[in-house]
């Protein structure tokens, strides 16, 4: 699953095939702190959120090299993601986060729909996916990200949208929250890799 109650860091998910909106978790805080990722998003400009996708994926193909083959598509726990099914929601993160900011600086306060992350998991058969054609389209896919973020401009930040009723997040919380999906899971791929095979080296 890609959420992280434990620590308050709550991904866009649902973990029943329902899609009802109760069983959705609340966003983030527009100034939410994470403990584990040493991130606060009230002190992370826009442009530094930018810096740090731009590295993700290369984090992240190292992350998983570092893995043996035969260890990626392992779960510790059914419970929990492999790295291959991480891998996939990294790069949906950011193929949804481009088409959520585009959405929230073109459109008047526009209504996103929830990724249903362990939805999209069991449907689309992430741990059956090739990871390495994933790396290349989770490279490809912060590429789009961030140059749809250098297209918004200062009048932008402020514009907001709505998922949940009365859940109304900015355009610049909507970076954040881009950046610390890809620092938080690739944290999750480092530690699902070497709990699937201990040989892993610890970064």
């Amino acid at each position: 699953m890609a959420t992280d109650a434990d620590d308050g860091f709550m991904p866009d998910s649902c973990a029943s095939d329902a899609n009802a909106a109760d069983a959705l978790p609340q966003l983030a805080a527009e100034d939410y702190t994470c403990s584990r990722c040493a991130l606060a998003y009230a002190e992370i400009p826009v442009e530094h959120a930018a810096e740090i996708i731009r590295a993700i994926p290369a984090a992240v193909r190292d992350a998983v090299f570092a893995v043996p083959e035969h260890a990626r598509h392992q779960r510790p726990n059914p419970r929990i993601w492999s790295v291959t099914e991480y891998v996939c929601h990294l790069r949906d993160v950011y193929a949804t986060y481009t088409i959520r900011l585009h959405r929230t600086r073109t459109e008047d306060r526009p209504a996103l729909e929830p990724m249903l992350n362990d939805l999209r998991a069991r449907r689309f058969r992430y741990n059956e996916r090739d990871i390495v054609a994933v790396l290349d389209e989770l490279a490809a896919n912060t590429v789009g990200c961030c140059e749809e973020i250098a297209s918004a401009g200062p009048q932008d930040w402020d514009r907001v949208a709505t998922r949940l009723p009365g859940e109304q997040r900015s355009a610049r919380w909507l970076v954040r929250q881009a950046m610390h999906e890809g620092v938080h899971h690739l944290a999750d791929i480092r530690t699902v890799g070497t709990a699937a095979d201990p040989n892993v080296a610890k970064p």
